[in-house]
């Protein structure tokens, strides 16, 4: 199935509004939004770019949103681009955390208070568990195809959760080999035939 041609934001002004919005959209993660926000609302990425660029993301020193935001942002406008997009990332929720921890100085040993931070924990596992499911959507175009797709998925989640090895190991053990079996994948595949 292909997929829609993305549209293109206007200017790195644009970018700036829409990563500030995001931003400060993303309580406990924002993941899920980013993803709703570029690829299903303003139709700036497809699901493969999104889901190849949120891998390298991951794998990339720092945190994984900036990290694609500076990405998103070089590859529209250059430097300014990718300086838009991180500073409407950034600007709005570090103003934000510093007054609300301002304010939990004061009363962050009050039981309401405490019950609210563990609440807000379940709430972020699950929007980062719901994007994670939007992602795997992605998949069925592998050139590993579904099957070893997951099966990367599956090996890589048995290495974090079960076997508790660091990320940097799991990226090595696992990412290396799948990016090398994908590009010998990719490299038999016959040419696209161009529309």
């Amino acid at each position: 199935m292909d997929e829609p041609a993305c549209l293109r934001p206007p200017n790195a002004r644009a970018l700036f509004t829409a990563f500030t919005l995001l931003s400060l959209q993303g309580f406990g993660g924002v993941l899920g939004v980013v993803h709703r926000e570029l690829v299903e609302r303003r139709r700036w990425m497809s699901e493969s770019e999104f889901a190849g660029d949120w891998a390298m993301a991951q794998v990339l020193p720092g945190p994984n949103v900036c990290n694609l935001a500076l990405m998103y942002g070089w590859r529209q406008f250059g430097w300014r681009g990718a300086l838009a997009a991180l500073a409407g990332l950034l600007c709005a929720p570090a103003l934000l955390l510093i007054a609300v921890a301002t304010l939990l100085v004061s009363v962050d040993q009050l039981a309401p208070v405490r019950g609210a931070i563990g609440g807000m924990a379940a709430v972020a596992s699950g929007i980062v568990a719901g994007a994670g499911l939007r992602l795997a959507r992605g998949l069925g175009t592998h050139p590993l195809g579904l099957c070893g797709a997951w099966g990367v998925a599956a090996a890589a989640l048995a290495g974090l959760l079960a076997a508790r090895l660091p990320l940097l190991w799991v990226v090595a053990a696992v990412g290396l080999p799948s990016c090398w079996l994908t590009w010998l994948r990719l490299r038999r595949a016959p040419p696209a035939s161009a529309p």
